[in-house]
């Protein structure tokens, strides 16, 4: 008898404390895939973030659901990468975060980040010291895949730009360098909240910094071959993996997803896809273009898909470095061709 009480005793004892214990971690809602997955490495052990854009959506057409709503309206903390990528929730956070503390990842220190490039990438490389950042064609000059460019990082700093929303790429997650810098000020921020579990968010953040890392130099080794192979894109979203990593993007068949291209657009491609032996061209899982197949058609280009939002991977701790191999072979898959 004395052990059932004892045992009934333990079990009503755990019974409290569970629900004690899962309201002890922050309720964190991160924006998209990506930082979400960045977010949830440092956050194991401890708790789960909420997601906002899930599933293949895109974070440049998305709604807000009432569920996400009340997600926001309840959270201790926010991550999202800035007003010039998640449009959408500008005004949500203002009115629906009130007592969560917003943190605006592209601002995070250490940051490289490179301007908008207009109308594609078929500028003429000669007009690079025209252009004010030193940025746009950065991944075509002669030096270290593994040193990015001091110009681009001191652009992102001067005076006057560091909070032009809007105003640079903000897929900054596809150079590893830059979701290290994220990753950092992610963990500063739960430790700041959270600092009960701060020891726990310092030794995730300390693995996932390490995992990234080796994540760098893996895809620098596998994309080496076929770095000098000229390719187009769905849209020009992949300058950060191009001035890291060397590749060869030689045009995008639309700057902006939310902007189809009229047909001398397309004829224009077309050309350069001919003129320039392009080797692939990539559609997003997001978008699914039927574009690919006229601009391909009479060329020796392949078809590819790249995912840069993880659009086709489950959400969690895995997706960003999974995320980032997948872009890899996708482009050595077909480049190899």
């Amino acid at each position: 008898m004395t052990f059932s009480r004892l045992g009934l005793a333990a079990s009503t004892a755990a019974l409290l404390l569970t629900p004690t214990l899962a309201l002890s971690a922050p309720q964190v809602v991160v924006s998209i895939k990506p930082i979400h997955s960045l977010v949830a490495a440092i956050m194991q052990g401890v708790g789960e973030p909420s997601l906002i854009v899930e599933g293949a959506a895109s974070a440049h057409t998305y709604s807000l659901k009432p569920s996400h709503a009340r997600a926001l309206q309840n959270a201790d903390l926010v991550f999202w990468v800035g007003s010039g990528l998640e449009a959408f929730l500008e005004k949500p956070l203002d009115a629906l975060a009130g007592k969560a503390k917003v943190v605006e990842l592209e601002d995070a220190p250490g940051l490289v980040r490179l301007r908008f490039r207009e109308g594609g990438a078929f500028e003429s490389h000669e007009d690079e010291g025209d252009n004010a950042d030193g940025a746009d064609h950065a991944a075509h000059d002669d030096h270290d895949p593994h040193e990015d460019h001091a110009a681009v990082e001191h652009a992102a700093e001067e005076p006057g730009h560091e909070h032009e929303h809007g105003g640079f790429d903000m897929h900054l997650w596809l150079n590893p360098m830059n979701a290290k810098a994220m990753a950092a000020e992610i963990e500063s921020a739960l430790v700041a909240t959270d600092p009960a579990n701060a020891a726990r968010y310092r030794a995730n953040g300390l693995v996932l910094a390490q995992d990234i890392d080796t994540l760098d130099k893996d895809i620098a080794i596998a994309v080496a071959p076929v770095a000098d192979r000229p390719f187009v894109v769905f849209h020009d979203a992949y300058q950060y993996f191009e001035n890291r990593y060397k590749v060869r993007v030689a045009g995008s068949i639309t700057v902006s997803p939310e902007t189809m291209p009229g047909a001398e657009r397309i004829s224009e491609i077309h050309g350069k896809v001919k003129e320039l032996q392009a080797a692939c061209v990539f559609a997003e899982p997001q978008f699914e273009p039927k574009l690919v197949s006229v601009v391909t058609e009479g060329t020796d280009a392949k078809a590819g898909v790249l995912d840069p939002e993880g659009g086709a991977l489950e959400a969690g701790p895995a997706l960003y470095t999974q995320l980032m191999r997948n872009l890899a072979k996708s482009l050595t898959d077909c480049l190899s061709q």
